[in-house]
């Protein structure tokens, strides 16, 4: 099994910056990737950013490229999510995924004010 915790989420305003965090625990030795989504009231999930574990290749949905940038730290089992120039658009809460086994966090909230 594994356990993901996400943190970092808050409210900020338009333009805005935050860092949100997912930490692994349990049997993460065969981490192949781990991902962000976000979900908004009403909406269905969507994907945001992801990193493959060995390598640190990165991809981004067009939403948000150039935007936020995502990065690992392997001893940590860690992924961080850096989003900046946030928008009200990008407000929803925000999960973390690990592949394999397609395990999921809590989730954490992001608001952003116009």
């Amino acid at each position: 099994q594994v356990q993901l915790v996400e943190s970092g989420g808050g409210l900020v305003q338009a333009g805005g910056s935050l860092r949100l965090s997912c930490a692994a625990s349990g049997r993460t030795f065969s981490i192949f990737n781990m991902d962000w989504y976000r979900q908004a009231p009403g909406k269905e999930r969507e994907f945001v950013a992801g990193i493959r574990w060995s390598g640190g290749s990165t991809y981004f949905a067009d939403s948000v490229k150039g935007r936020f940038t995502i990065s690992r730290d392997s001893a940590k089992n860690t992924v961080y999510l850096q989003m900046n120039n946030l928008k009200p658009e990008d407000t929803a809460i925000y999960y973390c995924n690990l592949y394999p086994g397609n395990y999921w966090g809590q989730g954490t909230q992001v608001t952003v004010s116009s």
